[in-house]
């Protein structure tokens, strides 16, 4: 077995996925599980197909392409503003995208229009997180720039928070979302049936909220891959929050001081640590790096602390333990190192504990 490998539990992502669909679906809420956090793996895709996806979620056209090239026939939409360089491609291979400026949206109804398609379209609004979205007083005046447009149809509205700023959703933003689109709906005599109300943060505000809104859409996908809400870090409850690790060999362990000696500069990428001077440690050192996984992201287990890293070496300290040459220590993940790692060619995808039999294209390692 290779590692470093990123450990993935079909069965927990897949009781997962079911879970929050079942929940939110009595909030008359459906989840469109976003699938970039493993490139649009065909195996991935089946789980969430067979736990009751109805559309899947990606914001790389390449991973989109990917699942449509391995059979996954049901909707898909980019929910990364399109590039305009991309546009033929956004509309041969989803059905919707998220928008927020007319230029893009006027080159994919061009391309829509060329490959005689219809391309759908959610347009995106700004409720605080500054990331991409139309200010909430321009929305009006936006649609009525795009309904013109040939090929294209306005399929509905969105917002997205707790991505940048870390601005958390809540019954104001909603209710402003809401607004919206009863205004739109009674401005141009339309029928918005996509009114997506952000990602995995917005779901403890779905499960808790008592009033009547319009919100009947989000965007799942760290809630389903590691059980929690992004913001609280918080697990959410019947979920599970191990049903992806990563696992790195040790590849030295020995005795050394905890202090640098000779004169020092700044690191290769542009760190100069303060260092404390402990004494000596017993430091040992995994085959992992900021290459394959972002740092920061590794939630070691009980004993072992993470004390510093470059690009090809972890190095740990485990007090009360005896880590061994050819060990293998597992970490928990938050969002940022499962993203890296999954999108890092270095690390090996061990798929365990599949429900059904998928064939892929993608060279992986599957044990049940």
């Amino acid at each position: 077995m290779s590692y470093p490998r990123v450990n993935i539990d079909c069965y927990k992502i897949q009781h997962n996925a079911r879970l929050l669909i079942r929940q939110l679906a009595k909030k008359n809420i459906s989840v469109t599980p976003v699938t970039k956090v493993c490139l649009g793996h065909p195996i991935i895709a089946k789980l969430l197909l067979d736990a009751g996806a109805k559309m899947f979620a990606d914001s790389r056209i390449e991973n989109i392409k990917r699942m449509v090239e391995s059979g996954i026939s049901i909707p898909k939409i980019l929910i990364r503003t399109p590039m305009l360089s991309q546009a033929d491609e956004v509309v041969k291979y989803c059905d919707i995208s998220l928008n927020s400026e007319i230029k893009v949206i006027e080159r994919l109804s061009l391309a829509a229009t060329q490959l005689n398609v219809n391309h759908g379209i959610v347009i995106m609004v700004e409720l605080g997180d500054l990331r991409e979205g139309v200010m909430p007083d321009r929305v009006i005046n936006f649609m009525r720039k795009v309904l013109p447009l040939p090929n294209i149809t306005i399929r509905g509205i969105g917002t997205n928070l707790a991505c940048r700023y870390g601005v958390a959703p809540d019954d104001q933003k909603m209710k402003l979302l809401s607004e919206l689109v009863d205004e739109a709906e009674s401005v141009f005599g339309l029928k918005l049936d996509v009114i997506s109300g952000g990602n995995s943060a917005s779901i403890n505000w779905a499960l808790d909220n008592i009033e009547k809104t319009r919100i009947n859409n989000l965007r799942v996908g760290e809630a389903i891959f590691l059980g929690c809400v992004p913001a609280e870090q918080a697990p959410i409850e019947g979920l599970y929050t191990d049903a992806i690790t990563l696992s790195a060999e040790v590849i030295e362990a020995k005795v050394k001081p905890t202090f640098p000696w000779g004169e020092r500069g700044i690191n290769a990428f542009g760190e100069k640590e303060y260092v404390k001077d402990r004494g000596a440690v017993a430091q040992t050192i995994l085959a992992l790096g900021r290459q394959d996984v972002c740092v920061t992201g590794l939630k070691p287990p009980d004993g072992i602390s993470v004390v510093s890293s470059c690009s090809d070496h972890l190095i740990v300290e485990a007090p009360n333990a005896s880590l061994m040459v050819g060990e293998k220590v597992t970490f928990a993940l938050e969002y940022s190192a499962f993203l890296a790692s999954m999108s890092a060619a270095s690390v090996n995808k061990v798929f365990n504990n599949q429900p059904v039999v998928y064939e892929s294209s993608m060279s992986c390692i599957c044990s049940n």
